[in-house]
């Protein structure tokens, strides 16, 4: 796998709204077990309670800041970025979680982990990946500007994201070391047993090191996908009908949670106890076929990661089950009477079918 290039995922202006909201809910869940209420988690933030549960929410790097502050000040265990981190579940994060959890290799998936990381809140100003003497190493860079935020950021960042990759891989994450830039704290055997490796303190950089062997590991698919993240991420997907409701909910819920993602209608009506007649003949009553149900879902999984991540076309293509960019164009202009590009960048489609920057 080739070298990540150091990526920026903070902007200049840390007033700029342009983080989301997630992962945060398993701070605001652990804080809730120590008697600590999201109202209070997000005072003088300007950020409402609400806004948990709006995946088009944002927020300024200040105002994510300002709630790390918050939560150290309020805990009642030091160690609470540790015990949140180690709260997160793949719903969590989204259409973040669900392109890496889809994606064939874990080392696909970190690459577009660390490529979109803007989408899961980072508070350091650049991660870079490279493999060095047949080690794998995820690095921060700029960390002093958390000044002694900086063991919470670490701790809720990397146990979050520990937990990410295991979702990830169906199986604990092979990490051989963890290094970190600050002293010691008085509970850090916790460390280990939540990386489950050696872990050092007072390094000349933050180092995440982990057996480049996992790279080539498949993602298991088979279940990937929870209910949680039908609901957090695939809301509009499940809650768009077409006619025959029910069922179609039904199969778009089966696709979501198959290893093919996409299967034939035979392998769906085995799975929902009905013969392939039966399906058919319900759908039909219904006023819909079973490629009109996939044809829905591909686009609004592919309407999601256009208008959320950074993804190439070529990769959308590749996830929604097209073999190639040409196919998935023609058939998303098809679906939508739209180029792919219209849904991101603010584009605008003239008549001639040119796109030109939206005022």
């Amino acid at each position: 796998m080739k070298a990540i290039k150091i990526v920026h995922p903070l902007p200049d202006d840390h007033d700029a709204p342009t983080q989301s909201l997630l992962g945060l809910s398993a701070l605001a869940a652990e804080l809730g077990a120590q008697g600590v209420s999201v109202e209070e988690l997000f005072a003088r933030t300007g950020i409402q309670p609400w806004q948990l549960e709006d995946p088009k929410a944002r927020m300024s790097h200040r105002q994510r800041l300002a709630i790390y502050a918050n939560a150290r000040r309020l805990a009642t265990r030091p160690e609470i970025g540790l015990l949140a981190g180690a709260r997160q579940r793949l719903s969590d994060y989204g259409i973040y979680g669900y392109a890496m959890v889809s994606s064939a290799t874990f080392g696909q998936a970190l690459l577009l982990s660390v490529e979109h990381v803007t989408m899961a809140g980072p508070a350091v100003r650049q991660i870079s990946f490279s493999i060095e003497n047949n080690t794998a190493i995820l690095r921060s860079h700029g960390v002093e500007a958390l000044g002694d935020l900086l063991p919470f950021a670490a701790e809720f960042w990397r146990r979050s994201m520990t937990s990410l990759f295991s979702h990830v891989l169906g199986a604990p994450f092979p990490t051989e070391r963890m290094i970190f830039t600050f002293p010691r704290p008085h509970y850090w055997r916790l460390y280990e047993r939540m990386f489950n490796c050696s872990v050092e303190f007072g390094g000349e950089t933050m180092e995440w090191r982990f057996d480049p062997a996992v790279l080539d590991r498949a993602c298991p698919n088979a279940n990937p996908i929870t209910a949680q993240v039908c609901q957090q991420f695939c809301d509009r997907v499940l809650t768009e009908t077409t006619g025959g409701a029910d069922l179609a909910r039904q199969i778009r819920i089966v696709c979501l949670n198959s290893s093919q993602q996409f299967p034939p209608a035979r392998e769906i009506a085995d799975k929902l106890g009905l013969s392939l007649r039966t399906l058919h003949r319900r759908l039909s009553e219904s006023g819909v076929s079973y490629q009109g149900i996939i044809d829905d879902l591909r686009r609004s999984i592919a309407t999601e990661y256009l208008e959320n991540t950074r993804l190439q076309i070529e990769e959308v293509a590749e996830r929604v089950g097209f073999a190639d960019a040409t196919s998935f164009r023609k058939a998303f202009k098809k679906w939508t009477g739209h180029a792919p590009s219209v849904y991101r960048g603010g584009l605008q489609e003239g008549p001639d079918g040119t796109l030109s920057n939206a005022e």
